[in-house]
């Protein structure tokens, strides 16, 4: 599978997360304060929570129904109750188009 576009850079808010749904994976996708653009898994993984529903805060996405908070570089958890990571996958821009491969994972 190839990139497909999940959005428009024109799209996201600095440091407001959006979910976005490629090929029927959740998303939650990031431009963080220094500009960069994060797209981690959008389920949390203490529990069924949607990670876009959360706070930003750095390089990190928090869960707002049990605080943990994840890593937008590497999806690892930072905190408890989370201990498993979400996906990250990587990002790709093309004008202002966010591309993204739903099937395709960072290596961290």
């Amino acid at each position: 599978m190839s990139a497909q576009r999940a959005c428009g850079v024109s799209d996201l808010e600095q440091d407001t997360p959006l979910r976005v749904e490629l090929d029927g994976v959740p998303m939650a996708l990031v431009l963080d304060s220094d500009g960069e653009i994060h797209a981690i898994g959008d389920t949390c993984t203490h529990g069924d929570i949607s990670l876009s529903e959360g706070f930003v805060e750095g390089k990190t996405l928090e869960c707002w129904a049990h605080g943990s908070a994840f890593s937008l570089c590497t999806g690892k958890p930072l905190n408890l109750p989370a201990f498993e990571p979400v996906p990250v996958y990587v990002v790709e821009i093309d004008g202002d188009d966010v591309l993204i491969d739903p099937t395709v994972t960072k290596e961290v």
